[in-house]
């Protein structure tokens, strides 16, 4: 694969460079909430600008049908990513149309510009090869070489991400780079003792990572909603609490499994639980209660660990070397079941070892709660991506940019 570095060693002045970015953040209207992967893709961009480059920036923001939607433009990302290039960047109005073409040639060499949201257009997405390399087309268009930087996405296989890297010289970017040194870190010549930390609301969602992680793991913390599918697996009540119960098989093999390798599964021992979901707009008071993990009132739902489980996930922390931590163990966007996600933050901090914040919730959780970014080993853009490496799977963006 290779790297931007050996790139820019080539040389790209006066080259226009498409860099596939993830600048899909959270929104509040047009507010940014958190501009994490934003400021994680600035180092590729500014290296080509610094370099003499015509740099063209793309990405996708939520999930719009194939057409123009105003709430998912990413004119936000755009006015974002000037302010911490600290240069005036150009916004497309379209994506392969007049207006992208338009901001494309009027740069001048070591300036920049975004077109807007690669979702807008149905081709982006499409299942048919056709219509997704007709898409890749016209992106190609657009560019003499492409960088993919986009880590976030690479487990999709989209025109950006996939069919556009063949259709142009193209390298990974600073952060694809880092992304994937990191991740061989979690599957290869692990040090240990490894512990994997999993929350999140659907156990399914973590099937295909538990799966694999049992044979690379040594100790594996369940919380989150999903851990009351291992709780409702075991006989205990889970009351309302997030349960899939078509699950429940899987879930009792894998702890099967793991008594027989000798790997650790630790389930919490008492949850925080409430009648009612908290109101996450106006976090009014939920007024939780601590109950025992094995005895939950069937009127309750469980929304985050308890105080027990918060010191044994932290002493069972203590010990690793390695440690991977995907999924919030509760509501952390709610003040009264955010303390959970927090324990097990502040005990990544405090551990020695090195420590990968699995992307997606993690990530905005981390952020959330006010720590400390460099107190991380690894804060991941990728959640998707990141659990489909750790399962084993090719991802298409990181084929692509294979030679």
């Amino acid at each position: 694969m290779k790297t931007i570095d050996e790139l820019l060693h080539e040389g790209v002045e006066g080259k226009r460079v498409f860099v596939r970015a993830d600048l899909n953040v959270p929104l509040d209207g047009t507010t940014i909430t958190d501009d994490g992967r934003i400021r994680a893709v600035v180092p590729t961009i500014k290296a080509l600008a610094d370099a003499g480059a015509r740099v063209v920036v793309a990405s996708h923001l939520g999930r719009p049908k194939g057409a123009p939607d105003p709430a998912f433009s990413l004119a936000p990302a755009a006015a974002r990513l000037g302010e911490l290039l600290g240069a005036e960047v150009a916004f497309a109005t379209d994506t392969v149309g007049d207006s992208a073409r338009a901001a494309v040639a009027g740069l001048a060499n070591g300036e920049v510009a975004v077109v807007e949201n690669l979702r807008f257009n149905a081709g982006e997405t499409s299942k048919d090869d056709a219509e997704r390399g007709a898409f890749a087309d016209q992106l190609a268009a657009l560019a003499d070489l492409y960088v993919g930087d986009g880590f976030g996405a690479v487990h999709r296989k989209h025109a950006s991400v996939f069919d556009l890297p063949a259709r142009l010289p193209h390298a990974a970017g600073h952060l694809i780079a880092t992304e994937v040194g990191v991740l061989k870190k979690l599957t290869e010549d692990v040090r240990r003792p490894y512990v994997v930390v999993l929350g999140g609301a659907k156990v399914s969602d973590k099937l295909g990572v538990i799966d694999h992680l049992l044979e690379k793991a040594d100790r594996i913390l369940i919380g989150g909603g999903m851990a009351y599918t291992f709780l409702k697996a075991q006989g205990h009540e889970v009351g309302i609490s997030l349960l899939q119960e078509d699950q429940i098989p899987a879930v009792l093999e894998y702890l099967k499994r793991a008594e027989a390798r000798g790997v650790e599964f630790v389930l919490p021992v008492d949850v925080l639980v409430s009648p009612d979901f908290p109101d996450l707009k106006t976090k009014a008071p939920a007024n939780p209660t601590t109950v025992a993990a094995d005895a939950i009132p069937a009127d309750q739902e469980g929304l985050d660990i308890g105080p027990e489980t918060r010191k044994l996930y932290a002493s069972k922390l203590a010990d690793a070397a390695t440690v991977f931590w995907n999924g919030p163990m509760g509501v952390f966007e709610h003040p009264d079941y955010a303390e959970g996600t927090k324990a097990v933050a502040q005990a990544l901090v405090d551990s020695p070892a090195f420590t990968v914040v699995g992307g997606g919730d993690s990530a905005a959780a981390v952020r959330t709660l006010g720590f400390d970014e460099n107190a991380f080993g690894h804060i991941s853009t990728g959640g998707g991506a990141s659990l489909e490496y750790l399962e084993g799977k090719k991802l298409p963006g990181l084929v692509a940019l294979e030679d």
